[in-house]
């Protein structure tokens, strides 16, 4: 009921209550909260505190439910001279487009996860998603709403003409939107993505010794791309000229394939290994602050925590990559075959992320943005997850390419230094791993 009627109606009540008593209990002198030795007065002491109760009580509850009323439509406001509608009378079948019949095709078509995720992740980003708006033109879209329509672009990679023809917003809605959350995920979840502590480790670590044999590996690296296009519209050029470019993304990923930590933000062009040395997560390692606990006793040989990658990337004592050429049925055959198993969940991972629809395609916004995108996805992805919710897990897996060899050594004693021992250390998980295969 609309609060003037509701306050009317309140008001019609009490008037006729108050005429009643009146009639029954009449008097020469008005009603009084004092009391006096005159009868009718004693009367009238009587009946009116449970007057004045009963009027004070309609007040509070008219009150209470006016507040109730504003509380949920607290985003209303009144539009500014000469700004036109607010959005969400942009068109009245917005919320009806949006309230799904949340069966599980249709959240995972439009949303990649479950109604339930979805729930949990619009109360949780509530505060966040509604705490903004643009500048002297206030949404009116709930935090549902906002979460939707941020998610329909992430999910399906429609693009802003289409997302405002299927959910009847206006298109600049529709990248405020978007906008909006990429910027709360990627700022206030970004501990979604976090390295692992060493107690932490520990468990991923076990993980992986129970599907291979080996034990302190602690996640697996590689880098993925994701094509970007930037639309040149300078004057002199008779057409548009399309240049399409890359972001590089730096991924580690446990056995289940969370992501434990990811770097965007690199050009395409640069080799893994570039990415990799140019990475907070390497020199983090190089000076000890990362993988840093015991070492394992494997064979005699002392094995630090390390990561795994593909063969792009060095031999190192925190890295290991594959033999090149190995023999079949030999401890090194053995390691190879225990090393692709254990980069399966990367590869799944990075399949994953590239099945977003903005990520899917190349993507047709500026560098940053781009980035932003891929930040957004990888703390959903994380989230879903944490949730028990494999909506946008993929199955699949991408392409190994074991057969490559990094081959960018200098010669430099050091590093042939640093190589002996990590050869001793992959050798020794070579053995470890043909024992537990046979």
């Amino acid at each position: 009921m609309e609060s003037r009627k509701l306050a009317a109606l309140l008001s019609s009540l009490s008037s006729e209550l108050l005429l009643l008593l009146l009639l029954i209990f009449p008097s020469s002198t008005p009603l009084s909260l004092s009391s006096n030795s005159n009868s009718n007065s004693n009367s009238n002491a009587k009946i009116f505190p449970l007057l004045h109760h009963f009027l004070s009580s309609q007040g509070i509850a008219a009150s209470l439910s006016l507040l109730s009323i504003s509380r949920k439509r607290k985003r209303t406001h009144l539009p500014e001279p000469d700004s036109g509608p607010t959005h969400d009378e942009e068109d009245p079948q917005l919320g009806h487009r949006l309230d799904l019949t949340r069966t599980p095709d249709s959240f995972k078509n439009c949303f990649r996860m479950t109604s339930s995720t979805f729930e949990w992740l619009s109360g949780l980003l509530e505060p966040l998603l509604e705490c903004r708006d643009p500048a002297g033109s206030p949404l009116n879209l709930s935090a549902e709403r906002r979460l939707g329509i941020g998610l329909f672009r992430l999910a399906t990679g429609a693009d802003y003409p289409e997302i405002s023809k299927q959910l009847g917003v206006s298109e600049s809605v529709a990248k405020f939107c978007t906008k909006q959350l990429c910027r709360v995920l990627c700022t206030d979840f970004r501990f979604w993505v976090t390295f692992p502590t060493p107690n932490e480790l520990e468990s991923v670590s076990t993980a992986f010794q129970s599907l291979t044999g080996l034990p302190n590996c602690c996640g697996v690296l590689d880098c993925a791309r994701f094509k970007i296009v930037n639309k040149n519209h300078e004057s002199k050029l008779p057409n548009d000229v399309v240049q399409e470019d890359s972001i590089a993304a730096q991924i580690v990923a446990d056995s289940t394939s969370k992501i434990l930590s990811i770097v965007v933000g690199f050009r395409g062009n640069k080799g893994d290994y570039k990415v990799l040395k140019s990475s907070t997560l390497y020199k983090d390692i190089e000076e000890e602050r990362l993988l840093n606990s015991l070492p394992a006793n494997v064979n005699g040989v002392a094995v630090n925590q390390y990561l795994v990658g593909h063969g792009e990337y060095p031999l190192l004592p925190w890295l290991m990559v594959p033999f090149v050429d190995a023999v079949p049925g030999s401890c090194e055959d053995n390691f190879n075959r225990a090393h692709s198993s254990m980069r399966f969940p990367a590869l799944r991972t990075i399949v994953s992320l590239k099945s977003w629809g903005v990520l899917s395609r190349p993507i047709e916004e500026e560098f940053k943005i781009a980035v932003a995108y891929i930040g957004a996805c990888s703390m959903l992805h994380n989230a879903l997850l944490m949730r028990e919710d494999y909506t946008a897990l993929s199955d699949e897996l991408g392409d190994s390419d074991q057969g490559t060899h990094y081959d960018g050594r200098d010669g430099g004693l050091e590093e042939i230094l640093v190589e002996n021992k990590s050869y001793v250390i992959r050798s020794a998980l070579a053995t470890r791993a043909k024992e537990f295969r046979d």
